[in-house]
C-alpha cells in the first residue's frame, strides 16, 4: 500500500474527504518524526511503538576495493510492533 491507497482507505474508513485524510496523515507523520528528532518513543498501545535506536561506530569494508573504511555512529528510526498487532498479522482468519 503506497500513500494514495493509504488515503483513499482512511477517507473511507473514517467517512471524510481525501483532503482531510490526507492532513490527518501528513499530521501524524510530523508528529511521530518531531518526536523521534527529540530522542522520544511513540508508544500506540496495541499497535506498537516507534523509537530512536543508537548505532556505535564501526569498521566496514569497501566492497568494490575491499579497503576498511570507518563508519560513523548514527540514530536510526525503528518501529517494534505491539502484542495486538502480531496476533492480527499471524492470525489465519481474514
Amino acid at each position: 500500500m503506497n500513500r494514495k491507497e493509504l488515503i483513499d482507505a482512511m477517507a473511507a474508513k473514517t467517512e471524510c474527504t481525501k483532503v482531510c485524510a490526507d492532513r490527518s496523515i501528513a499530521a501524524l507523520i510530523d508528529i511521530v518524526t518531531a518526536t523521534l528528532k527529540k530522542g522520544e518513543n511513540v508508544a500506540l498501545v496495541g499497535f506498537g511503538t516507534f523509537e530512536v535506536r543508537k548505532r556505535a561506530a564501526r569498521t566496514g569494508r569497501n566492497p568494490q576495493t575491499g579497503a576498511e573504511i570507518k563508519i560513523k555512529a548514527s540514530k536510526a528510526p525503528a518501529f517494534k510492533a505491539g502484542a495486538t498487532l502480531k496476533a492480527a498479522v499471524n492470525s489465519s482468519k481474514k
